[in-house]
């Protein structure tokens, strides 16, 4: 999973011609670890439609601070440099998929 840091959100999540779903991460975290397999299911499966990328809140204070990101995993979906949707806590694929749909 592409992993974006406080030097190029703006370019890579803002600036991005598709939404993109990040995931507000932290190695410390076992539902962000069980998102893991689903993220990259989901990636693949809208390549070209959705970006998929993850930043980690521990390496990243100013971005996860500026989106008042308080507990893991948080799911934010950004469209052209907004933030439409936010959902916390870990999800089965097919219910993340559902709450995607509007986006797609």
């Amino acid at each position: 999973m592409p992993e974006v840091t406080d030097a190029d959100f703006a370019e890579e999540v803002l600036g991005s011609g598709l939404p993109v779903l990040v995931e507000f991460t932290a190695d410390w975290c076992p539902p962000c670890r069980q998102m893991a397999p689903v993220l990259r299911e989901l990636a693949a499966a809208e390549e070209g439609r959705l970006k998929v990328v993850q930043l980690n809140v521990d390496r990243n204070a100013a971005t996860t601070n500026a989106y008042k990101v308080l507990s893991m995993p948080t799911f934010m979906v950004f469209r052209d440099g907004e933030p439409l949707r936010s959902m916390v806590g870990a999800r089965p694929g097919r219910r993340l998929r559902e709450e995607l749909r509007d986006v797609l």
